[in-house]
């Protein structure tokens, strides 16, 4: 028997209550439009955001659904009708709301591609067709018969009414039109859960969510100036402060250009964090723009730069959206306050400074699923800064490209490349993908680079073998003050462990986050007092990390990594010159980039002899011209996905982080057992995982299987592997970190009762 036809139709049910109390349907779908469009105003979208708003949850109108609502039947499919009347009245344009509506709880299908547990649209289409029928007895004419937007103009010429390109030039605008439904497919799902809050925080008597309330962009450029001027003020006059007011000035200056890409090469140590922010939103302000996004791709820099920003644009103007993030203490009231509107912030990145990760930004720009899509649509009109952008991994760089020049063409957007050591990414013959019209900030980098110049670098005899660790141990013990870089974890643990115990320092990422802070506390305080610091570490020194040693020591490696080790030279030049000395390892450095980056060097220095200057930035982009070249630059195939509209297979390919390596609890200290605790014996949330982060570290498969089989590691509610504290006692380290034994046995005296 059918299913009776209701009089009133329903979008959210409440138990317990009457009817009356429900949210109407379609006041639902009028409040997501008009929500919808307002998202998609941004990048010029407000027509087809309103019709995906209207439509999405036309599938409620079956009397199933309103069963379903009423407690009379199971659960029932509502956002394939509303997806599929977009396709029947959409033809060509069809996919742009089809796609979007289907997805707007499970996330972005693919077109026609199987992907992994969702299935693709093409066949959902065919093999669910009576609930259209059914549905469109009992939706109102009004609703299905609203007049669809004509397509952007870019658009029109595209298909043929299959999607097919007609064409090879057509793929560049296959991927243009993949983007746009996911912008509005972002400016849905953010508007469908934003109007569902509302109607149960109403409903259930709650106070309504604490958004918003930020300073506008200009009083915040106001309030960054101020703090500038004074840091400035009180800055002695040297020669590197010197150029830091250069730096400055040129930022405040270029920021009156139209929108577009920029570039800040700036040395290490230019002052580029504050200037570029000055300059961003200097460039927001002139031109309207929404929001600033700085995104940087480690998060060992993370925390001092967003102190930078919170200190000069005060504590609560920036909203940091990483892992890393702690969250407040539950007795702070006020923390906890400024916690949740962090939080609510984060979901859809509504504050006009944003500080994330380059994991957090790229991924969500390729993202299928509604949480992080969300986002999205408030990307469009922002200044994107990206710190270190040498760091933009290769195999990954063709998308990332794309992506940025899709964000500055239709988005509205500019986008600043900063960094020390230039990549090669701007367009020419060989890297057709390249960003085009990029425009310097500060006028000549390379003068900059001389005047920033603050160490010299000593290369390795190119027919001298290796250094063994002993000799190099020998000539490094010699040195009060000193920093040495290796390629490997075990390289650094077996150097530090030759050097005298006082003194030396030992840092890599075997080692806990909170362990890592520690450490680098200490070595900066005996830096600050004069006394022995002998600092053995891994590469995550070089990521932007703010330490300054009279002398360097450098595995010879990609001579990008050289140049950010030397900015570990002398940082603030407050000796006439630092030193840099290159070493040949005992050791390769790690499979991949890394190793092809050492080949990289090693030929240019044959090239050039002693004439190379590495500071050059011009060198720096001929090492990256000659990387990209051995590199694949799009192994995972994501440009040929995009263009399909496979939307699930482009967000399961666009990882930054390898799957494969696997996060281990550490029970560091007692701040880290309490949190343990708090996790273990409450109720598992994001935000007690979130407060372990410090407290992570992440292992390859066969250390973690290792510890795993020797029976080491505890699994609190199946997600979070812990080494559980007698093998805490053992197998971590206090100066080394996690050091598992090939057999790993726990602390004899902890089975001692």
């Amino acid at each position: 028997m059918e299913p009776r036809t209701p009089k009133t139709f329903f979008a959210h049910s409440l138990p317990d209550r009457p009817t009356d109390d429900w949210q109407d349907l379609e006041q639902h779908l009028k409040g997501v439009a008009t929500l919808a469009a307002e998202r998609g105003r941004a990048f010029g979208a407000e027509d087809w955001a309103y019709l995906a708003g209207l439509w999405h949850d036309v599938g409620k109108y079956r009397p199933a659904f309103q069963q379903y609502l009423r407690g009379e039947a199971p659960s029932s499919d509502h956002s394939t009708v509303g997806a599929m009347l977009a396709a029947k009245r959409g033809e060509r344009q069809a996919f742009a709301l089809s796609l979007s509506i289907a997805g707007h709880h499970g996330g972005l299908p693919n077109l026609r591609n199987p992907g992994d547990g969702r299935t693709a649209w093409t066949e959902r289409e065919r093999t669910r067709q009576s609930l259209l029928s059914e549905a469109e007895r009992t939706i109102p004419r009004w609703l299905k018969d609203h007049p669809l937007p004509p397509l952007p103009e870019r658009f029109t010429a595209l298909f043929d009414g299959t999607l097919q390109p007609r064409a090879e030039g057509t793929k560049p605008l296959l991927r243009s039109f993949e983007m746009w439904i996911r912008f509005v497919f972002s400016a849905l799902v953010d508007a469908d859960f934003l109007d569902t809050e509302a109607f149960y925080v109403q409903a259930e008597g709650r106070g309504q969510p604490e958004r918003g309330a930020y300073e506008p962009i200009p009083a915040l450029g106001g309030r960054l100036d101020e703090a500038i001027d004074e840091l400035t003020t009180r800055a002695d006059a040297t020669r590197v402060n010197q150029q830091r007011a250069a730096i400055l000035t040129a930022c405040r200056e270029r920021a009156k250009e139209p929108l577009g890409i920029f570039s800040l090469t700036v040395p290490t140590g230019g002052g580029k964090t504050l200037s570029g922010m000055s300059f961003a939103l200097r460039h927001a302000a002139k031109h309207g723009l929404r929001r600033v996004i700085v995104a940087i791709p480690f998060t060992t820099i993370l925390d001092q730069n967003a102190r930078a920003y919170r200190q000069a644009l005060g504590e609560d103007q920036v909203i940091e959206h990483h892992s890393a993030v702690e969250p407040a203490e539950e007795h702070d009231e006020d923390a906890q306050k400024a916690e949740r509107r962090r939080l609510l912030a984060c979901e859809n990145w509504d504050a006009p400074v944003v500080l994330t990760t380059n994991v957090q930004f790229f991924e969500s720009l390729f993202a299928s699923r509604p949480s992080r899509c969300r986002k999205l649509h408030n990307i469009a009109q922002s200044v994107i800064i990206l710190d270190e952008i040498q760091a933009l991994p290769p195999e990954l760089l063709l998308a990332c490209l794309e992506g940025l020049r899709e964000l500055v063409d239709h988005y509205g957007c500019s986008v600043v490349l900063s960094t020390a050591t230039p990549p090669a990414l701007r367009h020419r013959p060989a890297l057709p993908h390249g960003l085009e019209g990029v425009r310097e900030i500060v006028p000549d980098p390379t003068g900059l680079s001389l005047g920033l110049r603050r160490c010299r670098i000593e290369w390795p005899d190119p027919a001298a073998p290796p250094i063994t660790w002993e000799a190099l141990a020998d000539e490094v013990a010699e040195l009060d003050q000193v920093l040495v870089v290796t390629h490997l974890r075990r390289d650094a643990v077996e150097l530090a462990s030759l050097l005298p115990q006082d003194g030396t320092y030992h840092l890599s990422a075997a080692m806990c986050g909170a362990h890592r802070l520690t450490v680098l506390d200490q070595a900066r305080k005996a830096l600050q007092n004069g006394e022995a610091c002998r600092l053995v570490s891994t590469q995550l020194i070089e990521a932007g990390v703010d330490i300054d040693f009279p002398v360097v020591y450098r595995a010879l490696g990609g001579l990008d990594s050289i140049i950010q080790a030397a900015g570990r030279a002398n940082r603030e030049g407050r000796r006439d010159v630092g030193r840099v000395v290159v070493f040949r390892a005992p050791t390769q450095p790690p499979p991949g980039t890394p190793r092809k980056g050492l080949k990289i060097t090693e030929k240019i220095l044959q090239q050039h002899g002693e004439g190379f200057d590495p500071f050059d930035p011009a060198s720096c982009e001929q090492f990256f011209r000659d990387l990209y070249m051995v590199e694949d630059l799009d192994p995972r195939q994501i440009l040929l996905h995009r263009g399909q509209l496979d939307f699930q297979t482009v967000d399961q390919q666009f990882q930054m982080i390898p799957e494969f390596m696997q996060a281990v609890a550490i029970p560091f200290d007692e701040t880290a057992r309490q949190r343990l605790n708090a996790f273990e014996y409450g109720l598992p949330s994001r935000k007690a995982f979130r407060a372990l982060a410090p407290f992570l570290v992440q292992v390859p498969p066969r250390i973690f299987r290792r510890l795993e089989n020797a029976g080491a590691l505890r699994n609190l509610h199946d997600t979070l592997p812990v080494l559980s504290e007698p093998f805490f006692r053992s197998q971590y380290h206090r100066d080394f970190g996690l050091q598992p034994q090939n057999n790993p046995q726990p602390d004899p005296s902890s089975l001692v009762g």
